[in-house]
């Protein structure tokens, strides 16, 4: 393999680059183009080649030098290259002039987000999950984002899916171990998680993440139904564990209070039918219909 092709790509970095006051060279090229015209006057007044030629060159450096003007707005840099070479970025605000030869691209330092998609992925079970983000990031190094990758927008939404896709299948949508962190319950460890792997990712591009978080979760259409039955009947047993904790609490403490009280003594039997009845009542789905008894109390 020819080693020259098998070589690193050069890793571009940010440099500062010279712009002046426009004001100052506005003034400068009125100024030229007054004595051009003068020069030209004269020189047709005078019949003198030599001034009309010195007019023709003055107008001619007017002209070029206002090549050179160019305006900023707050937080946009531009970045010079001179005939392919990059010659240095600044990130002043104003009207401008640097090098009428330099080209000059704008860049944008504003912070801006990336709506990403419903993308439809696998959890690490296995499971069919709809998931998408929002990711608020922004340019820090111009030098990296236009010279190491073909267009940073692009690279930027490519990168984001694939990290989405990466994230989504480390965790579980939910139904996890007790310390685990799911997609659906650890919102803030997941978003941090994908916003370090962005960060690792668009790095080479010299893009900053400054938020990541999740916009969208849900179990893909076709196992949704299924999902949500199984939720539904986990909340159920969840609820009635608590039902039969709290109806067992209180029978023991109907009985205690009987007994402590001398209420009235209870056999054994008579005790198993006491907490048989408490607990239907406490435990039951729909409102209980006692049956007094008007006779003794054994009958």
């Amino acid at each position: 393999m020819n080693s020259a092709s098998s070589a690193p790509a050069t890793i571009h970095r940010e440099q500062p680059g010279s712009a002046a006051s426009g004001w100052f060279l506005l003034v400068v090229v009125l100024v030229l183009i007054a004595l051009g015209l003068f020069a030209i006057i004269a020189g047709v007044r005078t019949a003198s080649i030599a001034r009309g030629v010195g007019g023709v060159l003055i107008g001619i450096t007017a002209l070029v030098t206002t090549g050179g003007f160019f305006t900023l707005q707050p937080n946009e840099s531009a970045v010079f290259t001179l005939f392919g070479a990059y010659r240095g970025t600044t990130r002043q605000n104003g009207f401008l002039w640097a090098n009428p030869f330099y080209r000059k691209q704008k860049i944008s330092l504003r912070v801006r987000n990336l709506n990403g998609e419903k993308l439809k992925v696998n959890d690490k079970r296995g499971n069919p999950v709809e998931i998408a983000v929002v990711i608020v990031w922004r340019v820090q190094d111009t030098a990296q984002a236009v010279f190491d990758v073909d267009s940073y927008d692009s690279y930027i939404r490519i990168q984001s899916e694939s990290c989405v896709r990466h994230i989504a299948s480390s965790y579980l949508y939910d139904d996890g171990d007790p310390n685990e962190v799911t997609l659906r319950g650890g919102g803030i460890e997941v978003a941090a998680a994908l916003a370090r792997e962005l960060q690792e990712r668009l790095a080479r591009a010299g893009i900053g993440i400054e938020e990541a978080r999740l916009t969208h979760l849900a179990y893909a259409p076709e196992i949704a139904q299924t999902m949500l039955r199984r939720q539904q009947a986990e909340a159920v047993i969840a609820a009635r564990q608590k039902i039969v904790f709290g109806a067992v609490g209180m029978v023991e403490m109907a009985l205690r209070e009987l007994s402590d009280k001398g209420v009235v003594k209870l056999d054994e039997e008579r005790k198993a039918a006491m907490v048989s009845n408490l607990l239907v009542v406490l435990c039951s789905e729909s409102q209980a219909q006692p049956v007094l008894n008007a006779g003794t109390l054994y009958t």
